[in-house]
């Protein structure tokens, strides 16, 4: 895009924001999700200024964008409503306990691929042989981050006893 365009832009822009924010508001009933809206607008219009510069209206397309993304929203909203109408709220979620924590926290202590490797061996019980698929390394690689991973954990969690680090139990 040239400095030209982004000159344009930056008028059209100035010319129109005060305008598409109240447009926005009065679509979506709220100031921020029209803020949101119109952010989102504008960065399509940014992303197409070199066509969009030529067209006849485009404060009136940047006002369709904003109408179409206020119903997209809505229409998740209500199907999510929905579905809260049918089942309930969602329980809420227990803070995370201590060990938990500590777990997390040694977790982020290794590396990504040993992370991965314990990841889908404990919390999804996937053999080694389907992380090797999965990962597209040796099994005996999955095999050794497997094992460096247990041994490392075991070092950053010393008050662990091994046979825990064996369990399902590590979400």
């Amino acid at each position: 895009m040239s400095m030209r365009d982004a000159q344009s832009f930056d008028e059209f822009y100035r010319s129109t924001s005060g305008r598409t924010l109240r447009y926005g508001h009065a679509v979506a009933g709220d100031h921020g999700e029209a803020q949101d809206l119109v952010q989102e607008a504008y960065a399509r219009a940014w992303r197409q200024w070199g066509s969009l510069a030529t067209h006849p209206a485009p404060e009136a397309w940047l006002r369709l964008v904003v109408s179409r993304l206020a119903t997209d929203r809505f229409r998740r909203l209500r199907g999510w409503r929905t579905a809260v109408s049918r089942t309930g709220l969602p329980e809420d979620v227990r803070p995370p306990g201590e060990d938990t924590v500590l777990l997390v926290a040694a977790l982020r202590q290794l590396p990504a691929n040993q992370r991965q490797a314990l990841a889908l061996h404990y919390l999804f019980d996937m053999p080694v042989e389907e992380i090797a698929r999965e990962t597209g390394v040796p099994t005996g690689t999955v095999k050794s981050w497997l094992s460096r991973g247990r041994t490392r954990l075991a070092e950053l969690l010393p008050g662990v006893a091994s046979e825990k680090l064996e369990v399902n139990d590590v979400a």
